[in-house]
């Protein structure tokens, strides 16, 4: 990847990749890409798209020490699938892959000192450039830390257990129209299976032997159990995709 600064100063840098793609950074905490050759995935292949132009747009902010609120905009180009909820849990993966990396680093940053993130981190390649360039730019203008006033005293705080660091509902679900429609459906799905299935059993329980043809009544039987395998495997799928999904590095 060939990279080439265009700009670094105090509102931020610009950095181009083999003058097509435009990287820019606004600073504080600003961050987007200008794609003027967008593709997109179609059947698992990269198709060209007719000229046009897109941009990722991500704002990052700092709320607190070892906290930041996190908003990207992705354009359709980007998207893998035609539905919303599905390409949010699909991004969801990607940064809680990273999220509790980026956690252990802060806090090993820290140790090196806010001057001193060459100790930390290993940066030898030139995909590394917008980190090395925002370390740069954070240690030129911003003394290599955010600035958290009188109020915070900048120390970070113990480390959450994973099911609360890396938290899908309550970061990304309830905040989100379309995973929260997502979520509700799946969840009254899951409802209508388990009460379909204690029914059935019900029904079968109080009718007496022989009303109902063994045909129909080994027909239930075997709808009641799959309704419950359903839901059992609803329950499994809706906690994994919208409540946690751990992520273990050692075996990515």
């Amino acid at each position: 990847m060939d990279f080439n600064i265009q700009k670094l100063d105090k509102s931020g840098f610009i950095t181009t990749k083999q003058q097509d793609r435009k990287w820019n950074f606004v600073s504080p905490c600003l961050f987007h890409l200008k794609d003027p050759g967008s593709t997109q995935l179609i059947q698992g292949k990269l198709a060209k798209k007719p000229p046009g132009e897109g941009i990722v747009i991500v704002l990052c902010i700092p709320v607190s020490p070892g906290n930041s609120r996190l908003i990207a905009i992705l354009p359709r180009t980007f998207w893998v699938f035609n539905s919303r909820w599905v390409n949010h849990m699909i991004q969801n993966l990607i940064i809680d892959s990273d999220l509790y990396l980026l956690r252990v680093q802060e806090e090993k940053l820290m140790e090196a000192g806010p001057l001193n993130w060459q100790k930390a981190c290993f940066v030898p390649t030139k995909a590394d450039t917008m980190v090395a360039l925002y370390r740069t730019w954070l240690k030129k203008y911003a003394g290599g830390q955010v600035d958290w006033g009188t109020n915070v005293n900048g120390s970070l705080p113990p480390i959450p257990p994973r099911e609360q660091l890396m938290d899908r509902y309550w970061s990304h679900v309830v905040n989100c129209s379309c995973c929260t429609g997502a979520y509700k459906g799946f969840n009254a799905l899951k409802i209508s299976l388990q009460v379909f299935s204690v029914a059935s059993v019900a029904i079968m329980a109080a009718t007496k032997q022989g009303m109902i043809p063994v045909a129909a009544r080994n027909t239930l039987v075997v709808a009641a159990i799959l309704c419950f395998m359903g839901s059992k495997w609803l329950s499994h799928f809706i906690y994994k995709n919208f409540h946690f999904h751990d992520y273990n590095h050692a075996f990515k």
